[in-house]
């Protein structure tokens, strides 16, 4: 798996669901298929390959629209990001916070409940930091990355905290 192509995917994803979602009245889930047609068209990935990197922004700004507050001021950012958002590097926190503020429309208006989200080693995810399921050790992200193995014991999975 060639790590910056999935990254840079991921980052492209989100800039193509941002513009979509702005310029029109589309669902999410709609907007989302637009997005993923126009990084399917640049040739770069598989369409297995791009529906992965959709599950991996779908994942997070469904995480974002339902932990965010809903006042997003800057220590309210830092508490969700766990770290200072200014550290926060090559990254268009607007556009996904505009992304994960829609969404929650979207699923209030579905009445759909808080769902945890688990991360695999190997998925790609937003900035944040990360606990290991299996021995609690913290990683922490300042862009849109690739969750490796959990360096002190190997472990798979992580949850955002």
């Amino acid at each position: 798996m060639d790590k910056n192509k999935f990254v840079t995917a991921y980052t492209d994803l989100m800039e193509h669901l941002y513009l979509t979602m702005d310029d029109t009245l589309h669902s999410m889930a709609d907007a989302l298929d637009i997005a993923k047609d126009k990084i399917h068209q640049a040739g770069n990935l598989t369409k297995e390959e791009i529906n992965k990197v959709s599950d991996f922004l779908t994942r997070d700004i469904e995480s974002a629209a339902h932990g965010l507050p809903d006042h997003q001021d800057t220590n309210s950012l830092s508490e969700w990001f766990k770290f200072d958002i200014d550290l926060i590097e090559n990254f268009t926190l607007d556009a996904f916070l505009s992304l994960a503020d829609k969404t929650r429309l979207e699923l209030a208006e579905l009445g759909e409940q808080a769902k945890t989200h688990s991360y695999q080693s190997g998925d790609v995810t937003l900035p944040g930091t990360f606990i290991c399921g299996q021995c609690s050790k913290e990683i922490a992200f300042k862009q849109p990355s690739q969750i490796p193995e959990c360096p002190a014991c190997h472990g798979k999975t992580f949850i955002r905290i």
